[in-house]
């Protein structure tokens, strides 16, 4: 299930005996002074952890090793402060399987030009360690972020941020159970893919369960357990009053609790973190889930429709990215288009499953037809998505590789009310057009089915990519349809050549 710790990210500080011990109690000092400034921007959604100064190879690995084993830890962020001879550094970079980032930065802001002498340069020579240490990267071949600045720039801490919840999102596929109830929708391409390298390359355990495993734990959830729940749904919801306690179809709002209440039992038990539905097996359940669906994601976690476990799984990263952003997530498919009068739009939704997180307002709890799936009316949520600027972001299996395609997007409010819509849907305009945005998502072979966020920005998804390795395309302003697809066949030509022969 979601974490609730808060992650820890290692500072790792260089230098060398060389300099001796009044020389490196200050760099000891600088060191835990980058970290206060750092962590006092209030802006890093992981705990900073300072680590003594590293002076030599056999603590380096140690400490290295260290982070590899340590749960709480996502990522390291190593800074050489002085010259650390960075061959040193090679034993332990090698061992390294956490995320790294290298600050290139020095405590000081202005040089102080009038009494600047060579024990100033000796001491603050971060330009020079830096391009040592950044030297053995590029040869190991080490996957890393390089951020420079000074640290008290809001701009650099952003960008440590961003990378951090990079790291966040990679730890959470890492350790990551989703349970599929039921296979994919039958004769459906882009919700395919292979299970076993999605697990090798991301972590993620993906495993199917038969629906009426599920069902048994629905019918058995008590009426107290309903009527607490249900009472809830009064608190959160504006309740459509057919739904009420008196109303003619309150024993549906009652069997969508016990879906609710029986999910989060199985999910729970399991220790998943993600799942997956599918209208085309549902067993016994009486209603396909909606209510429930969307309840779980805004709790964090990751769901796919129609046994879409690709998008189940980054759906539940990017939750864990977006943590405590105040912003929203959601599980969502393109949908229908507005071609104009006016700007050109995207209207999203999905039947029923889109996370109240990307809410504008409170949203409405009601029961209408599906015409799908052969069950009963399903109660779900109704909204219209808040406005503001996000990314929707897909993922495929093309077979040799995955492949993540994102576009920069503006949620906007509709046009016009939408009435006999009673679903929760969002509409945007997306970059740099509608035809340019379409184009290049079909001819990068992204799917249906995607992941919108407010929360996490373009940055932190390309930190997230190059994290797992995996290779992202991405549609802005910039994106030209014959640009974006020469970059399609020169990724195609480096991945092929990337794998070896």
């Amino acid at each position: 299930m979601p974490s609730q710790n808060k992650p820890q990210v290692w500072f790792l500080t260089g230098s060398q005996a060389l300099y001796g011990e009044d020389t490196l109690a200050q760099v000891a000092g600088q060191s835990l002074e980058i970290q206060r400034l750092l962590a006092a921007s209030g802006r890093l959604s992981a705990e900073l952890i300072g680590k003594p100064v590293l002076t030599e190879a056999a603590s380096i690995r140690r400490l290295l090793l260290e982070a590899n084993a340590d749960a709480e830890c996502v990522g390291v962020i190593a800074w050489m402060h002085t010259f650390s001879p960075a061959k040193m550094w090679i034993g332990g970079l090698s061992a390294l399987r956490k995320p790294l980032l290298h600050l290139h930065t020095q405590l000081n802001e202005a040089l102080p030009w009038q009494s600047i002498d060579m024990d100033f340069m000796n001491l603050n020579q971060a330009a020079h360690g830096d391009r040592e240490f950044g030297h053995v990267l590029t040869r190991l071949a080490v996957p890393r972020k390089t951020v420079a600045g000074h640290a008290a720039d809001p701009a650099l801490v952003g960008r440590i941020d961003a990378w951090a919840r990079a790291a966040i999102g990679a730890d959470h596929l890492r350790g990551l159970r989703l349970a599929r109830f039921g296979d994919n929708m039958r004769d459906v391409a882009v919700t395919e893919g292979d299970k076993v390298e999605a697990q090798l390359r991301f972590g993620v355990s993906v495993n199917t369960y038969g629906v009426n495993d599920l069902v048994e734990l629905v019918d058995g959830v008590s009426e107290k357990d309903t009527d607490r729940l249900v009472a809830e749904y009064a608190e959160a919801y504006e309740v459509v009053p057919e739904l009420t306690e008196r109303g003619a179809r309150h024993e549906s709002l009652r069997y969508a609790a016990k879906v609710e209440l029986g999910l989060r039992q199985f999910l729970g038990e399991g220790g998943f973190g993600a799942f997956t539905t599918n209208f085309e097996d549902l067993g016994g359940l009486r209603q396909l889930p909606g209510l429930a669906v969307q309840r779980l994601m805004a709790d964090g976690y990751g769901f796919g429709g129609e046994g879409d476990w690709k998008t189940s799984a980054l759906l539940a990263a990017v939750k864990a990215m977006g943590e405590g952003t105040g912003r929203g997530t959601s599980f969502m498919e393109d949908y229908t288009y507005h071609f104009g009068p006016g700007e050109p739009k995207i209207l999203g939704a999905h039947m029923l499953e889109v996370c109240p997180s990307i809410a504008a307002a409170r949203p409405s709890c009601e029961i209408h037809p599906l015409g799908i799936g052969g069950r009963e009316d399903p109660v779900r949520l109704v909204f219209d998505a808040a406005p503001g600027p996000g990314v929707v972001l897909g993922l495929a299996d093309l077979g040799d590789r995955f492949r993540l395609v994102a576009n920069e997007i503006d949620v906007v409010p509709p046009d016009e009310p939408l009435p006999g819509l009673p679903v929760a849907r969002a509409v945007w305009r997306p970059s740099p057009s509608l035809a340019t945005s379409a184009e290049s998502w079909i001819t990068a072979g992204a799917p249906h089915h995607t992941v919108l966020t407010q929360a996490v920005p373009l940055e932190t998804l390309r930190d997230f990519a190059h994290l797992l390795g995996v290779e992202l395309l991405v549609i802005d302003d910039a994106t030209t349809g014959p640009g974006f697809a020469d970059r399609i066949r020169w990724n195609q030509a480096y991945y092929r050549l990337a794998q070896g022969f």
